[in-house]
């Protein structure tokens, strides 16, 4: 029984020595640093719906976005289209690039100055948005962040 004890406490004691290597590793010597955080959101248009769709993004989203670049908010922002969609994926990926995530405070904030500017409330925004389901469908959200070579 002993036998069998020291025997796991030795490979629970490598499993976590391996565990922990890649972690001591990338303090000193690893090839990469953090960098922006990119939030994704993949859109499908609905039948009939690419026209509108493309109006509400060169107006109203563009607008929000030069707001939020302007605060300092984000980096950059793009609409990318999925040339060769599968069955399934999305049409658009709507691509928010921002430097770093804010708090929770922090997005209250945020989040309060964005509707003075827009003079609208949250129940109005969503309103909005359940509107834009006509000629949309949001598939997805995907936040990453890019891992630059040192």
């Amino acid at each position: 029984m002993k036998r069998v004890l020291a025997k796991v406490l030795v490979a629970g004691s490598l499993a976590c020595a391996t565990v922990m290597l890649p972690l001591q590793a990338r303090a000193g010597d690893w090839p990469m640093t953090q960098g922006d955080f990119w939030d994704v959101t993949g859109v499908t248009l609905k039948g009939g719906g690419a026209m509108a769709y493309a109006n509400f993004l060169a107006s109203a989203w563009k607008a929000d976005q030069e707001y939020a670049k302007s605060k300092g908010w984000i980096k950059s922002y793009m609409v990318m289209s999925n040339v060769h969609a599968r069955k399934g994926e999305p049409d658009l990926y709507l691509v928010v690039v921002s430097e770093r995530l804010p708090s929770g405070p922090e997005a209250e904030k945020r989040s309060d100055e964005y509707l003075a500017w827009k003079k609208k409330t949250n129940a109005q925004l969503q309103k909005e948005s359940g509107d834009r389901a006509e000629v949309r469908e949001i598939q997805g959200n995907l936040l990453l962040q890019e891992l630059r070579f040192k």
